[in-house]
């Protein structure tokens, strides 16, 4: 705009009108209200829906809006719900909580079900929920398999797309009818701002900006400069975050105090062929079975120095969490150890290296 590189940042709430005739027809304006859109929040709604291939993009004020604002917009009373197993686990307290009040029938899913999932559709069935991979034990699913059969039962099908980010996965392009993703992860990329974000299909598009401004939610004008300044970015960092979990997963497959390494791009996990498949490409986010109880856990985590204990991911510093899959009801685990998840940051790799052989130093003490 104006040749600045960047679009400038909009503080606005009031939007004067030339006349008492352009109000009139202020629908046919590109801005009304700063609820509605700025200049500022309009460039980075195109730039996502270009990522994305949608027919439009909106802006919440965090990934977990972004999660429960399409549910909202296409669920009501006495519909049914089926939601993958393996989601993130704020989805499932949306769905358990305030849905399930809303009078919503929920039911959770085998990630493997593929077509399959045409025998658990109802006929009240309206949304089938999605998340590849799972969150935090990484299982693929056939992402059009389960969209096609969705959608011959007549359900609007949406999918977590966090982990891989448009760049190295286009749900849209796999049948899927909004792909939803939180910019507080890989686009704004410094863990200093929270944002989400939904790309939507021309059929299902309306309705998820109506339930947006009906809601009265969007996202801050300086937080949408911060993602819009890393989305510029994202894509160096992905390939940075990528290479070095790469290694340090096929790293920790090797040693003999790791039961199980969990990412979709390593040849040895039970769903590479899926992932390869549909994937173009892997972030920085998967998960290592630790052997023993949460003791042993505990005292590998407090060891760390450099990996910092944290529950986000997709910004610059490297993190660990145990893993808590007890409100899974599929999607366990195999139950003799603990989950260990990574988020493997811009850091160099024998720093990180040193960092965790001081945590399995440490758990191999608390087993005695």
């Amino acid at each position: 705009m104006h040749g600045f590189v960047n679009p400038p940042v909009v503080h606005a709430s009031t939007v004067l009108f030339e006349s008492t005739e352009a109000m009139k027809k202020r629908q046919s304006l590109p801005y009304t209200y700063g609820l509605r859109g700025t200049p500022t929040t309009k460039a980075l709604e195109e730039a996502l829906s270009e990522l994305e291939g949608a027919h439009d993009t909106i802006l919440v004020p965090s990934g977990l809006a972004a999660i429960t604002i399409p549910l909202l917009a296409f669920l009501g009373a006495g519909d049914h719900l089926l939601v993958v197993d393996s989601v993130y686990t704020p989805t499932r307290t949306f769905c358990n909580g305030t849905l399930k009040r809303m009078g919503v029938e929920i039911e959770y899913f085998d990630p493997h079900v593929g077509a399959g999932i045409a025998e658990l559709m109802k006929p009240n069935t309206k949304v089938v929920f999605l998340e590849a991979p799972g969150s935090n034990t990484f299982e693929v699913m056939d992402v059009r398999a389960v969209c096609d059969a969705a959608h011959a039962g007549g359900a609007v099908t949406m999918l977590d797309n966090t982990w891989a980010t448009p760049l190295y996965f286009r749900p849209l392009e796999h049948g899927v009818d909004l792909s939803i993703h939180a910019l507080t992860k890989y686009p704004g990329g410094h863990s200093d701002v929270m944002m989400g974000s939904v790309s939507a299909n021309e059929a299902t598009i309306k309705r998820l900006r109506d339930t947006q401004m009906q809601i009265g939610v969007n996202a801050a004008p300086d937080d949408v400069y911060l993602v819009l300044r890393g989305l510029k970015t994202m894509g160096v960092r992905l390939e940075r975050h990528q290479a070095s979990a790469l290694e340090l997963a096929g790293w920790l497959e090797s040693r003999d105090d790791v039961a199980e390494v969990r990412h979709p791009a390593l040849f040895s996990f039970f769903d590479h062929e899926l992932y390869d498949r549909q994937f173009s490409g892997s972030s920085g986010l998967f998960s290592f079975l630790l052997p023993g109880g949460f003791d042993q856990a505990a005292a590998f985590l407090d060891a760390l120095r450099l990996i910092g204990l944290g529950y986000s991911w997709g910004g610059h510093e490297s993190l660990a969490v145990a893993v808590d899959l007890s409100d899974r009801t599929i999607c366990k685990g195999p139950g003799n150890g603990t989950f260990i998840r990574l988020q493997v940051g811009l850091e160099d790799v024998p720093d990180l290296k040193a960092d965790l052989e001081g945590g399995f130093a440490a758990a191999s003490a608390a087993r005695g």
